[in-house]
């Protein structure tokens, strides 16, 4: 499922005076308290997630499960992804090492290889696991999985193509997560629970050949 934007409206709703965030994310990504996208008619409201879509980057919103609920976000690069899921954490963080762990012993139950290294947002995992390759052939689809905790939310972000075989911290993608803003809103949820995503209403569903 992709996208296409329609031209955007304003709301004129006052704009929140933008907030020092001190730590891993001082440069972003930001929670809709700190942030917000002003007039960049280059943000695409998600609902839970405002993602700033940048030239040479398709948007597409694959569903989950038989009720097509939407959990993510890919941008789609020539050579790479992003994808973007949220989910709500506590207040007291922490959460963000639980699900790396899980993620450990999940590479490790597919026979995969995993490494956890230290980067921009502190620890995050490095994967490979055994997939069939385009050409029928068996072989390794690399990962990049990054964690990152803000007020009562986790963001992951996990890099595929050549992003992963070729971690950057200043290429596009990364710039790209370094802007999305996280809406979680004020309601009660469960650790974990994901923050799902909705179609905007000034954008139009387009076929992949179209």
């Amino acid at each position: 499922m992709a996208l296409r934007r329609n031209k955007r409206t304003s709301d004129d709703q006052p704009v929140p005076v933008p907030v020092e965030v001190e730590g891993v994310r001082h440069a972003g990504p930001w929670d809709s308290t700190e942030r917000t996208p002003d007039e960049d008619g280059t943000y695409l409201d998600l609902g839970s997630l405002l993602v700033r879509v940048r030239p040479g980057l398709d948007v597409q919103l694959p569903t989950d499960g038989a009720e097509g609920e939407i959990g993510a976000v890919m941008l789609v690069s020539e050579s790479s992804a992003l994808e973007l899921r949220a989910f709500a954490a506590t207040r007291s963080g922490g959460l963000w090492d639980e699900v790396r762990d899980d993620l450990i012993l999940e590479v490790a139950r597919l026979d995969g290889e995993c490494e956890q290294v230290d980067g921009p947002f502190g620890a995050e995992l490095h994967v490979k696991v055994p997939a069939e390759l385009p050409d029928g052939e068996q072989g390794f689809q690399p990962s990049r999985i990054v964690g990152i905790e803000g007020p009562r939310w986790l963001l992951r972000a996990t890099f595929l193509g050549d992003a992963a075989l070729n971690p950057s911290d200043d290429d596009v993608l990364m710039q790209t997560l370094r802007d999305v803003i996280v809406q979680r809103g004020p309601e009660p949820r469960i650790p974990r629970e994901s923050l799902l995503l909705t179609l905007p209403p000034n954008a139009t569903l387009v076929s992949d050949d179209e």
